[in-house]
């Protein structure tokens, strides 16, 4: 059995799809789970409970925690180090193996390129919550009481992940016939990761058992586009003019005061004003896996959009 915990969000349904693909049962796990195969198992859970938890992962061969919490500070203090604990503690208790999908907060400002070599080095909050969980459970991998792997993202893009930075200020501004936006350096590199060439990677990773007690970036290409990079192709797909609207950063913090995820963000704003470059070589040379281009990501992405707009 393999237990998604954190069901229904975008990497979740990829995963879910790229299971059910190699004929892979799939429970589905979080407070309000749905079916994305019509083969799945539901359990609901909270992973706060450390007894719902344990419930959920029982016969699991397999654990992916590709869960999400609000994106708010002292949520993420309190509750990140209780939901890993309990899962970590399931995972040991039931013999599963854990497959944990991480974002880049823990390695800081980056100048150069992200790598699985990279050491924590978190400027913000939410990074040193991500160091801490990540190293609860690395800790417990070295000390050989839990089969585990961490394997992590840069930024996203692709269709459905509707909480996505590009989502928000391209993709829907696009659908809605009006000029993109950027927030920070437009200039600056940023590397995004296509949600359908995650979900896929992750069940590869999964079912290699030479993956485990590693650390995985999962396939993103490099292409090296900046924000105005982006944005021009993403117009040019869409058939509309290049334009693009860049929110200086007073604006930002001024809309902050009144819009909760502006004021969140402040913090993270490194990422958006200096190189961000991502590297998933390691997982392309070891499994021969590609990244979908920009071209083809936001071409599907800008489809998608089309789809359900009519």
């Amino acid at each position: 059995m393999n237990t998604i915990l954190g069901a229904n969000g975008v990497i979740a349904r990829e995963l879910s799809g790229a299971l059910a693909k190699s004929s892979q049962p799939v429970r589905q796990v979080s407070r309000n789970p749905h079916r994305i195969n019509e083969t799945d198992e539901v359990i609901t859970a909270d992973l706060l409970d450390s007894k719902a938890t344990a419930n959920a992962v029982a016969g699991s061969e397999l654990v992916y925690l590709v869960a999400g919490l609000k994106y708010n500070t002292s949520v993420w203090q309190e509750q990140w180090p209780r939901v890993m604990r309990n899962v970590i503690d399931a995972c040991q208790r039931h013999g599963s193996r854990l497959v944990f999908f991480d974002n880049v907060y823990a390695y800081g400002r980056v100048d150069g390129q992200m790598t699985e070599e990279t050491p924590f080095n978190p400027i913000s909050k939410k990074g040193e919550v991500r160091a801490k969980i990540a190293t609860l459970l690395l800790d417990e991998i070295h000390r050989g009481n839990l089969q585990a792997m961490i394997v992590r993202a840069a930024d996203f893009y692709g269709p459905g992940a509707v909480n996505s930075f590009p989502n928000a200020v391209v993709f829907q501004r696009l659908k809605a016939k009006k000029s993109p936006q950027w927030i920070g350096n437009p200039t600056a590199i940023h590397t995004f990761t296509f949600t359908p060439d995650a979900g896929p990677a992750l069940a590869v990773l999964g079912a290699a058992p030479e993956a485990f007690g590693q650390t995985w970036h999962l396939p993103t290409t490099k292409e090296p586009f900046t924000g105005t990079d982006f944005v021009r192709l993403a117009c040019e797909l869409a058939g509309q003019p290049n334009k693009l609207m860049v929110a200086p950063h007073w604006m930002m913090k001024l809309m902050g005061l009144f819009v909760p995820v502006l004021r969140e963000n402040e913090e993270m704003m490194y990422q958006l004003n200096f190189d961000y470059r991502f590297d998933s070589s390691k997982i392309e040379s070891a499994f021969g896996l590609k990244a979908t281009s920009y071209r083809q990501g936001i071409r599907d992405t800008l489809n998608k959009a089309a789809d359900n707009r009519g």
